[in-house]
């Protein structure tokens, strides 16, 4: 826990340091004062970061529950058939393995073959499995697609991505605003307050700029996913990593969870060309050759 949360304050101390630093060899201060712009450059970043890393964190605390709610995922307390038993013996022994507390385990009702994992801390996870894939995957490929979820976990994953989206975040909150000061102050010439062309400046840079902000998340957890994949080849066997993911082909590859959940799913949605960009999951062949070839 200790390290997690040194690490949020150290990235969170990286980006302020770094924009601040950027902004001073650009001579950007020194610009926006030859303009008579009044912008506080410190405490715009200090807001910045406060704001973009709350979100995503306070989501990130969030998720266990929302899962559930999302979902209607049913917790296991004690095995009810054979099913559950295995299903619970199976993910305690991978979580042994892979060196973290016993998650919850869950089961929600869909008919799309997926799993996710989520929670804040690697001790404390959940791992959720859904009727779909209970009912059309072999035991050996519900045990490595139960591998990957757990190693999402071992991963880290759910913080990692948390903070980049809070880095990302951070850069998105404070350009806009740069963005608007300047076309209010500098091509507008309004000196009191904010005018509409900084609202409406705003607006338009926060969301062109949060488009290339999920692009670089979405990198990111495509590449976790290849990642995921080789700790459920560890876990539960190469070939059975593989014969999960051939399986999860057979369908349309597009399964469907909640957007807040859908980067840690064993399948995702993916995509061709420009979609790709803004794709959780890498396509399920590149996936297969990176394990044939690892």
């Amino acid at each position: 826990m200790f390290k997690r949360i040194s690490l949020f304050m150290i990235t969170n101390m990286a980006i302020l340091f770094v924009l601040n630093i950027t902004m001073r060899l650009l001579g950007f201060e020194r610009i926006l004062d030859e303009q008579g712009v009044d912008l506080n450059l410190n405490a715009l970043l200090i807001f910045a970061a406060v704001l973009g890393f709350s979100g995503s964190l306070i989501s990130l605390a969030m998720s266990k529950w929302t899962a559930k709610r999302r979902t209607g995922l049913h917790i296991i307390e004690q095995p009810s058939d054979e099913q559950q038993r295995w299903l619970m013996d199976t993910v305690k022994r991978q979580a042994q393995l892979a060196g973290i507390g016993m998650p919850d385990v869950g089961i929600y009702t869909a008919p799309d073959v997926n799993a996710f994992a989520t929670g804040m801390r690697r001790n404390s996870a959940l791992v959720a499995v859904s009727t779909g894939l209970l009912n059309n995957m072999t035991r050996d490929e519900a045990e490595a697609v139960l591998g990957h979820e757990i190693s999402h976990v071992a991963n880290g994953d759910m913080i990692t991505l948390t903070l980049i989206q809070g880095v990302v975040n951070t850069f998105v909150i404070f350009l806009s605003r740069v963005i608007g000061h300047l076309v209010d102050r500098v091509v507008f010439r309004n000196q009191r307050g904010h005018g509409p062309a900084y609202w409406i400046s705003n607006i338009a840079a926060e969301f062109m700029l949060g488009i290339l902000a999920s692009i670089i998340v979405r990198w990111f957890s495509r590449q976790r996913e290849f990642k995921a994949d080789a700790g459920g080849a560890s876990l539960a066997g190469r070939e059975k990593m593989i014969a999960a993911l051939q399986r999860l082909q057979l369908g349309s590859g597009q399964a469907q969870l909640p957007e807040e959940m859908a980067a840690f799913g064993i399948s995702g949605k993916f995509g061709q060309g420009i979609k790709r960009l803004l794709s959780t999951h890498p396509p399920l062949e590149e996936r297969i050759a990176y394990l044939r070839n690892s």
